[in-house]
């Protein structure tokens, strides 16, 4: 590595935070983002702010399909930074949210190279993209889809990975290789109970996770 070449560290994002205690044990570890979910079918729905939120992680509200106003609207309920679009959101609408000042992750369900190309026409729509394993719930199924699809994506926007990285994932993440890695998003194999987080299983997982290298800028 060149001296003009800096690897940056990955993004850790937990979400499907519910509880204020929890939240606060969480953020404790260092994580860089943590997520809310607004979708009222998931398990991990929060419709009312806890008496904690983190003031050090990044605020995230995942999204499924919600309307503009809606998504406005819980920006400043709980003062989120970044906005996950887990729907069917098109790129225009992408655009929209990001004008309401945060960052715009699009989430993608992956089954083959064609979910993939997908992704090029949300080219300067979205901050980053995030990758996931193909689930009725929108997410949160603990179950992960074949990484290996991820060597056909040639977009510039950087991606989290998701879906099904659990306490036993290390090995494989200190396997996986792109340019585009940005980082991972944990949930439902780290929890005790569905939107509560196990701090015995994150713990020792981010401290491992600490030690891979992101992807290098130069």
């Amino acid at each position: 590595m060149s001296s003009a070449e800096v690897s940056r560290p990955l993004l850790i994002k937990v979400c499907g935070m519910t509880q204020a205690e929890n939240i606060r044990a969480v953020e404790a570890l260092g994580v860089d983002w943590m997520g809310f979910i607004f979708y009222p079918r998931s398990p991990r729905f929060i419709d009312q702010c806890p008496s904690y939120l983190p003031s050090q992680a990044r605020r995230v509200g995942v999204f499924v399909n919600a309307s503009l106003e809606e998504i406005s609207r819980r920006i400043h309920q709980f003062g989120l930074q970044s906005v996950q679009l887990h729907g069917d959101e098109e790129p225009a609408f992408c655009r929209k949210v990001g004008n309401l000042g945060v960052e715009v992750i699009k989430a993608f369900s992956i089954r083959s190279e064609a979910d993939i190309e997908a992704t090029q026409t949300y080219e300067g729509r979205c901050h980053y993209l995030l990758f996931d394993t193909p689930t009725a719930g929108r997410g949160g199924s603990g179950v992960a889809f074949d990484w290996r699809l991820l060597s056909t994506y040639r977009g510039q926007i950087p991606f989290l990975l998701s879906g099904g990285i659990s306490p036993e994932s290390v090995e494989a993440l200190r396997l996986f290789s792109h340019p585009q890695w940005a980082g991972i998003d944990l949930n439902s194999r780290f929890e005790s109970a569905p939107g509560v987080k196990s701090i015995p299983l994150l713990a020792p997982f981010i401290q491992e996770v600490r030690k891979l290298k992101g992807p290098v800028l130069t």
